[in-house]
């Protein structure tokens, strides 16, 4: 800790330092100040200007620069890292978010930001979040599926834009440019890791090894300008393990004998397939005695008690009994070997982009850009262990640990003509998108089959589609200081599908391998419990879940610039959109820039936004049959339980409304200054964002819960439990965003200091909107529950701050990066202050951390220079769970916050080169 605050006052000081002296020393000839600014395209159809002249805040980003000293190489993890307003982090037991790291801006959404490539929309994500993390119920974009090495640099528009830029664009804008360099092959070779003692689940040494490969060339098509550019990257990167040692029960009594039978080639579960209907009965109570006698800790009176038992119901009472440490020391395991795999998941991704410009003559040129990623991924679920009936012991004695893989693929091409037509800018483009995720369930079984089942299971899959045809007409008029009309038309079509997976990754089947008919005998264990039907740890899609749903939507717009004078700029948009599903919507936005003196601004905006439903979350459902016994079925009946769609005949039943726009309204004001004399730059802006009818995901209205007319609507459709998406809530959000940025060149060094801080706070206000037969008070603790109103608002820090430097002499550069990532609060209801009770709204607080970054990029030659380094050199963690969310010693780490991860320290390598 020490050496961690000595670290950062160096590096306030280095920053405050080197202000202050370049400041004095403006006279000097040795100091040679650098005073080009960058320029930003988004957030203005006027084109590139100024950051600091901008209207709006815009972040830019130089990744092609800062990737050779960089820890981090994925977009959303680099956006983590360097941008204090943007949050994403690595998930760990969420399913298929394990591999799609959800994304926010400004603590909204990820589907409230929208996401442009060379300034043209970008698809979204097939996967909807469904599980317990920040984000839950929406669907984002897949910034894993786009190779970095790809960009040329990031701009970040921190402002609601929906009436430039149409639905999502809420919180902001990000638009990654791709590269156009020419000429050359560049490249990187990076290998790095964890090394940190907690590695290998709390045992030390090495994990998490990721090793990547990115090249990129680009040359010269024709004489006038026209050029290609291709990038590969491809990425192996091994799991990294956090459990602790798993605390709970494992075995029983009867796994201990059932054991000592299979050392002598008996199955007892092959004596029966329902223990209440037993072919020979006395001959597996035989069994039992005989192979008890070999467990050699079962204490003397143990054994008699078990020679007496002479029937298989005294034998249940006495065999329920946890023997796990006695067990363990007999089969030679440790209470590790029963860990769940707690970290990020393995994953290989490999990608392909290009970037592609033809002039066809002075005026016109024709241009393409796209790739394709294949992404395949791994990770763990919880453990079955041998004492629980999910797990069919006559084939896995010791249990085993599920593994979810999914193969993500993604294909994009956008293809286009644009240039001058009787002094107007004209650009026409179409751009195709496609993203899918399947599932393949291994290392697992279908409990229900017993003996039958397969050990993996192909379990359906999603896929998103997206076309969009864009019309744009830019002009300039020298009218006052310039006038920029700018409008356009776009057309969207949208495609979701839900792709069913394999018969036995859905079904429950009866004691005979039958499916079951809710009439037949079920399978169960030597205790009576029912074996659960489906693939374990993650259910198949069923022939009913499937959907293959269209959509379309039109808009047109218009964008006027004003600059009355040198020191006033006004902008003015509106723009109007029709969606298919649910109707229209008209939007508008107002900005101004006031250039008080020639380096101090004052900037300010305000507009309407909307975000039309996703087609995912108007079509998404995924349900599971379980087997319920209540009053209304004594004897026991097949039901539902999962998420249903908006447009199913349940949702109709139960009055839920049809889903809308969420609608927003955003006011922003700022400035910013430079001192020229010290190469200084300061920006602040302070906004506030109000969005109505926010969509969300609630949680299970259980039949049991829900009034006498809605439990009719549940008996008529066979259903236990239900959840949905709905506009349930309104939700403010504020904050202030801080910028500083120096630099400076002087005697053959060049040093580039920055300071970042994001100050947010989202709340829900207002009512719950329930509605039709679930609108009850008593029931808007399942609308929108506790835990969900934690990752709205407390989940993701709501103060993030970064100071980074980076100092360049002659072939050396230095990178020093240190970020502050403010307290976050746990999801788990649970007793934090040990008064033995639990109260509605008792979560623990995680508190804040500061992570140093430090890295050494040395050119050797013009062709090849390395790079050394490390991410969280000071090997910070997240506050540690309390013992009651840590199931078992599993989560040592919260699971359901994004803060900065609990992967620790990670060391890097990375050679560079180019030809």
């Amino acid at each position: 800790m020490k050496n961690k605050k000595t670290i950062l006052s160096a590096s306030v000081l280095f920053f405050l330092g080197t202000t202050y002296a370049f400041g004095q020393e403006k006279e000097k000839d040795s100091i040679k100040t650098n005073n080009v600014e960058e320029v930003v395209v988004l957030g203005s159809r006027a084109g590139a200007r100024s950051k600091t002249d901008s209207p709006v805040p815009v972040d830019v980003f130089n990744i092609k620069e800062t990737s050779v000293v960089l820890p981090q190489s994925s977009i959303g993890q680099i956006l983590n890292a360097v941008a204090p307003s943007f949050t994403s982090t690595i998930q760990t037991n969420s399913d298929g978010t394990d591999h799609l790291d959800p994304a926010q801006l400004r603590g909204l959404g990820p589907d409230q930001v929208l996401v442009l490539v060379n300034g043209k929309r970008r698809h979204t994500s097939a996967l909807v979040n469904v599980n317990g993390t920040p984000g839950r119920g929406t669907v984002g974009t897949d910034l894993n599926s786009i190779p970095s090495f790809a960009l040329n640099r990031i701009e970040v528009l921190r402002d609601g834009a929906s009436a430039q830029y149409g639905s999502d664009a809420i919180a902001g804008v990000i638009n990654l440019e791709l590269k156009k360099d020419i000429g050359k092959l560049t490249g990187q070779v990076s290998y790095g890791g964890n090394l940190t003692p907690t590695a290998n689940d709390h045992t030390g040494n090495f994990d998490g090894q990721n090793i990547q490969v990115d090249l990129n060339y680009g040359n010269k098509i024709g004489n006038k300008g026209g050029f290609y550019n291709i990038t590969w990257s491809s990425q192996f990167r091994n799991p990294t393990f956090r459990a602790g040692a798993e605390s709970g029960t494992i075995y029983n009594a009867y796994n201990a004998i059932e054991k000592r039978a299979l050392n002598d080639g008996v199955n007892l579960s092959s004596l029966f397939s329902n223990i209440n209907n037993v072919p020979n009965p006395q001959q597996l109570i035989n069994y039992i005695h005989q192979y008890a006698q070999g467990v050699s800790y079962f204490s003397p009176q143990f054994q008699n008690q078990i020679q007496s038992a002479n029937t298989i119901g005294v034998l249940q009472g006495l065999l329920k009994g946890d023997v796990t440490d006695q067990e363990l020391a007999y089969r030679g395991l440790d209470r590790k070997d029963f860990n769940m795999q707690v970290g990020q998941s393995k994953l290989n991704n490999h990608q392909l982009f290009a970037n592609i410009e033809v002039p066809i003559n002075d005026n016109w040129k024709v241009y393409t850009f796209g790739g394709y990623s294949f992404r395949h991924g791994s990770s763990g679920g919880f453990y079955r262990k041998p004492n629980q009936s999910r797990t069919f012991t006559g084939l896995y004695s010791d249990g085993y640990l599920p593994q979810i893989g999914t193969d993500i693929q993604d294909l994009s091409l956008s293809a286009g003509i644009k240039g001058n037509w009787d002094g107007w800018n004209v650009d026409l483009s179409n751009t195709f998108g496609q993203n899918s995720f399947n599932y393949n369930i291994s290392n697992t079984g279908n409990t229900s089959l017993r003996f039958a089942s397969p050990d993996e299971f192909n379990a359906g899959g999603l896929r998103f589609f997206q076309n969009t045809i864009n019309l744009d007409f830019s002009k300039k008029y020298d009218v006052w200081n310039g006038i920029n009309v700018a409008f356009g038309a776009e057309h969207r079509y949208e495609n979701f599908k839900i792709t069913p997976g394999d018969e036995a990754s859905y079904t429950t089947y009866d004691a005979a391998g039958n499916v079951w008919n809710n009439t037949s005998p079920r399978g169960t264990d030597f205790f009576g419990n029912t074996l659960p039907g489906g693939s374990q740890v993650f259910s198949g899609f069923k022939p009913v879940n499937a959907v293959d749903k269209n959509r379309q939507a039109v808009a047109a717009y218009a964008d006027v610039e004003f600059n009355f004078t040198n020191w006033l700029l006004v902008d003015a948009a509106a723009r109007y959109e029709n969606y298919s599903d649910f109707g229209s919507t008209f939007n508008y936005k107002l900005a101004s820039r006031i250039k008080v003196t020639p380096d101090f601004n004052i900037r300010l905006a305000g507009s309407t936004g909307f975000r039309a439903p996703s087609i995912h979350q108007i079509y998404y459902n995924v349900t599971s049959t379980l087997f319920v016994t209540s009053p209304q079925f004594p004897v026991g009946r097949l039901l539902d339980v999962g998420t249903f769609s908006n447009d199913s005949e349940i949702a109709g039943l139960l009055e839920m409304p049809k889903l809308k726009q969420e609608t927003s309204k955003s006011a922003s004001v700022g400035f910013t200054y430079r001192i020229p004399s010290a190469s200084l730059t300061f920006t602040a802006d302070g906004y506030f964002t109000r969005i109505n009818n926010r969509i969300i995901l609630t949680d299970q209205f259980l039949r049991s819960d829900v009034p006498a007319a809605a439990q009719a609507a549940f008996d008529a459709q066979e259903v236990n439990g239900a959840q949905f998406f709905t506009n349930a809530i309104d939700t403010e959000t504020k904050g202030i965003d801080l910028v500083i940025s120096h630099n400076v060149r002087f005697s053959g060094l060049k040093l580039d200091n920055s300071f970042a801080a994001n100050i947010s706070e989202t709340r829900k206000v207002g009512d719950i909107h329930s509605a039709g037969l679930l609108q009850s008070p008593n029931l808007e603790k399942i609308y929108f529950s506790e835990k969900s109103r934690v990752y709205l608002e407390e989940a993701v820090p709501r103060v993030k701050a970064s100071l980074s430097h980076t100092l360049t002499w002659k072939n050396a550069s230095f990178y020093l990066r240190n970020t502050y990532f403010g307290k976050v609060t746990g999801a788990d209801i649970i007793d934090v202050n040990g008064d033995g009770v639990v109260g509605f709204n008792e979560h623990q607080q995680i508190g804040h951390k500061i992570i140093t970054d430090l890295s050494l990029a040395y050119q050797f030659t013009k062709n090849v220079g390395l790079t050394l380094g490390v991410n969280n050199l000071f090997d910070i963690y997240p506050d540690k769970n309390l013992t009651a969310s840590t199931n078992n010693d599993q989560f040592i780490y919260s699971r359901s916050t994004s803060q900065f991860g609990q992967n620790g320290r990670y060391v890097f390598t990375r050679l560079n080169f180019n030809f």
